[in-house]
């Protein structure tokens, strides 16, 4: 399994760079989780539009899906200039009908639900998905294939459920938007602290943490260090372009 940072930003992309957006690859299937502001555009740098085999989004916030209509128009304008006719599926919950009805358009894209009922098997990878505590329903993901696992927080406050949803993964990709002296408006607007993170993969026994959804502000080698205090494995900052191959 690859793992590829497409963007990393949380809220709204930097300058010349995206918010969420993860590519995974196995086994020449690719599969892009989230897709917000500046991800299109920075993904054209590893892959076109229409090579992607299926998207999953974690949930609906802008910085989150703000590129699904672009992507759509993108797969739309390559197929009126002859490629290849086949349509995109793209996951998400069903909590909100609205949004997930903009998951289809035309014959370019197929909105498909996921629930937390049972496993979900795309391509190679199966995704289990897991609830979490945000503003607009939110999902984490744990991403399996050829015995590695990648686990997503999507956004979330801090819970104890979190560590046991990521159990000894390889990696844990996990959102810190708010420096550790910040609980409170962390807790509040529905993140997590560095040192929150640093503490769920503790608790998971996970190999590697990333640390992502960075905030705009301070110096993101403290999110790190602030993580490292309680999580003593090796940790990395999200940075566009980032690899992983497991």
């Amino acid at each position: 399994m690859k793992i590829t940072v497409i963007g990393f930003w949380g809220g709204y992309p930097a300058k010349n760079e995206a918010s969420s957006g993860y590519l995974l690859e196995y086994d020449d299937y690719r599969v892009l989780l989230d897709c917000g502001s500046g991800v299109l555009a920075q993904l054209q740098n590893h892959l076109k539009p229409e090579e992607l085999d299926a998207v999953v989004l974690s949930h609906y916030h802008p910085d989150h899906v703000a590129d699904i209509g672009v992507l759509q128009h993108a797969l739309l304008i390559q197929q009126m200039l002859g490629g290849e006719q086949k349509t995109l599926p793209i996951y998400g919950h069903s909590l909100d009908p609205i949004e997930f009805n903009k998951l289809s358009y035309k014959n370019i894209t197929k909105g498909i639900a996921y629930s937390t009922e049972k496993p979900l098997q795309i391509g190679p990878f199966t995704f289990q998905f897991m609830k979490t505590n945000h503003p607009a329903p939110c999902f984490a993901m744990r991403v399996e294939a050829g015995g590695d696992t990648l686990v997503y927080t999507g956004d979330s406050t801090y819970m104890d459920e979190l560590a046991e949803f990521a159990r000894e993964a390889n990696i844990l990709l996990c959102e810190s938007n708010f420096y550790s002296d910040m609980n409170t408006q962390a807790s509040k607007a529905g993140h997590m602290t560095a040192r929150e993170a640093g503490l769920i993969a503790e608790k998971a026994d996970v190999q590697l943490l990333i640390l992502t959804h960075l905030p705009h502000y301070g110096d993101h080698q403290q999110l790190k260090k602030e993580a490292g205090e309680v999580f003593m494995r090796e940790i990395a900052l999200a940075k566009s372009c980032l690899e992983f191959q497991l």
